[in-house]
């Protein structure tokens, strides 16, 4: 996705940088405000040279009517934050913008040689005395003022002193400041922080958000990084899979498609769920049916097979969920039950060999139908189970497990059933408070991690579906997917905008490792890694560039995800 610019590096080896550079030093580090017109015919004239009295008379009383000069924003967001030495000189910046889109001849050109980086309050400009209660927002210059939050796609580069981001564009800040750098960031990260959580980012504020056991997800920077060292172990090489094609410069082209799985999206035929497989094949599940693609250890590559739906009642619509099951030989499509909504009165049963539909299931407690949001398999390796019968499900309130056996144990006879079988209602809790429960996964014991529309993740043991062992706050955006590694020490969630990994280890007061879905981590938790595009990345997949259904591959903690070109909404 894009032209042949580096995403990273800026040309600023023209002369601009110095422009910039010499007029700081002309300036004496002032970017707020202009002098008036009459500093400037003083200064033009020389030193000795005197204004006319009606200048100065016409001066004061333009003054007198307290007209909205050009004043110098104040760089410090809250009265927690310590302004420095001088803000004017430190807020400095050289703005650059990205034109051209993902053409060949797209780049970077400078907008502004010398502006000033700065973030208000909305409604800072109002005529009235009130201070402005509004959100935070990012001023650059006069050409930019945007809402501070997950929108701006913000990504900072130490190394260069800069910072890009997308508002209405793409944009690149280059500060002429080391410690202009730095204070930029600290003050953004406290201007996000009030505009996710509606309280000021003081200790107080962050204590109240996250809690005192998560102190390290407050603060990222003080917590310990010795978990994640652990991470960058190489791939291991999975059982009953193919082997990967060896790197000649004939099979250069695929190697490139088992990096990144892109398949072009026809008008109609949106790529809905992906179902992981653990043997050879994984399933994409459209519109029309479903695409059988090839497991490799590093990615997954198209076999130019699919299977089309057939069967069932007429009213199938497109499935949004498809979870393997029965040795990987069925599958379990989940279809809203009202367009716009995601939740299902029933599942269909289909025969991946066949095509066909060979059951429509129904929810159903105590006599009453119920609808499921998402469903699951009882474990992460069920699915392998060739006389599997049970799987999970999940609503926004509910947490439970569903049977296909009925009350005796028996497998209903689907040939024979004059009406939809009922799945029957085994275990599970239904939450008196709204939890707003969006979707969820199981660990290779059948453990549970649960993510909510406030963000919040839960882990809940085994042994019971009532009370979360250990309880993730929210950064602010929803969680609509979710997926955890077959141990159950990393867990991968989806937002919209960006990927959170967490480590659930933690070592005991007696000094042995666990997860947090047997024991409590109280403070002992490390803070998560946030992954996302960047700005440029993010600004040219579109108006819909949603993250879709990020996930481990079964042998590593790998991700492959479904990004903006597998959504149905993007074409």
């Amino acid at each position: 996705m894009g032209g042949s610019h580096s995403r990273e590096d800026l040309d600023l080896s023209d002369s601009d940088s110095e422009d910039a550079e010499s007029r700081a030093s002309d300036n004496s580090s002032d970017y707020g405000t202009p002098p008036p017109a009459s500093a400037s015919s003083k200064a033009a004239s020389g030193a000795g040279a005197a204004t006319p009295a009606s200048i100065d008379a016409i001066d004061r009383h333009l003054r007198s009517l307290h007209l909205k000069y050009n004043e110098p924003i104040s760089p410090n967001p809250s009265p927690g934050l310590a302004p420095t030495a001088n803000p004017a000189a430190l807020n400095a910046v050289k703005l650059y913008l990205h034109i051209g889109g993902s053409s060949p001849s797209a780049k970077w050109i400078v907008s502004d040689r010398l502006a000033a980086a700065s973030f208000v309050r909305a409604g800072d400009d109002e005529d009235d005395d009130a201070p402005a209660s509004g959100p935070w927002c990012l001023v650059v210059g006069s050409k930019i003022r945007a809402r501070v939050g997950p929108e701006l796609q913000l990504k900072t580069f130490p190394a260069q002193r800069r910072v890009d981001f997308v508002a209405d564009g793409v944009w690149a800040l280059k500060f002429l400041h080391a410690d202009g750098f730095g204070d930029f960031c600290a003050k953004y990260h406290s201007c996000l922080f009030e505009n996710s959580y509606g309280v000021a980012a003081t200790d107080e504020g962050r204590a109240k958000v996250f809690g005192k056991d998560f102190a390290a997800w407050a603060r990222p920077e003080d917590g310990d990084e010795s978990i994640w060292e652990d991470a960058t172990d190489g791939f291991s090489p999975g059982p009953k899979r193919s082997p990967m094609p060896p790197r000649t410069p004939a099979m250069k082209p695929l190697m490139e498609d088992l990096r990144e799985f892109e398949e072009p999206v026809e008008e109609g035929s949106g790529i809905q769920s992906l179902a992981l497989g653990a043997l050879d094949n994984s399933f994409l599940v459209g519109d029309s049916g479903i695409q059988v693609v090839r497991n490799f250890e590093h990615g997954i590559h198209g076999k130019g097979m699919s299977v089309k739906f057939s069967g069932g009642s007429t009213n199938f619509s497109t499935p949004k969920k498809a979870l393997l099951m029965r040795a990987e030989t069925n599958m379990l499509l989940m279809s809203p039950a009202t367009d716009g909504k995601p939740h299902a009165k029933g599942v269909h049963q289909l025969d991946i060999e066949t095509g066909k539909v060979v059951s429509e299931w129904k929810f159903e407690k105590d006599g009453a139908d119920i609808n499921m949001r998402d469903i699951t398999n009882d474990s992460k390796g069920a699915q392998m189970d060739p006389s599997e019968s049970t799987f999970l499900g999940l609503d926004d309130n509910r947490l439970c497990r569903w049977d296909m056996r009925d009350r005796r144990g028996i497998v209903q006879n689907l040939a024979t059933a004059t009406e939809s079988p009922v799945l029957q209602w085994t275990q599970g809790h239904q939450f008196s408070r709204g939890t707003n429960f969006q979707c969820f996964a199981s660990t290779g014991d059948g453990s549970i991690v649960v993510g909510s529309l406030d963000g919040k993740i839960r882990l809940y043991s085994k042994s019971s579906m009532r009370m979360a062992k250990t309880a993730f706050p929210g950064l602010g955006s929803p969680i609509t997917h979710l997926d955890v590694t077959y141990d159950g020490k990393w867990i991968l969630g989806t937002t919209d905008t960006y990927l959170i990994l967490i480590c659930t280890i933690f070592i005991d007061k007696d000094g042995k490792e666990k997860t947090g879905f047997s024991g409590r981590m109280g403070h002992r938790i490390a803070a998560p890694r946030l992954l996302k595009l960047n700005p440029l990345d993010s600004h040219l997949a579109g108006a819909n560039n949603r993250f879709r259904e990020g996930r481990f591959s079964w042998v590593s903690i790998a991700c492959h995800f479904l990004t903006m070109k597998l959504c149905s909404d993007y074409h």
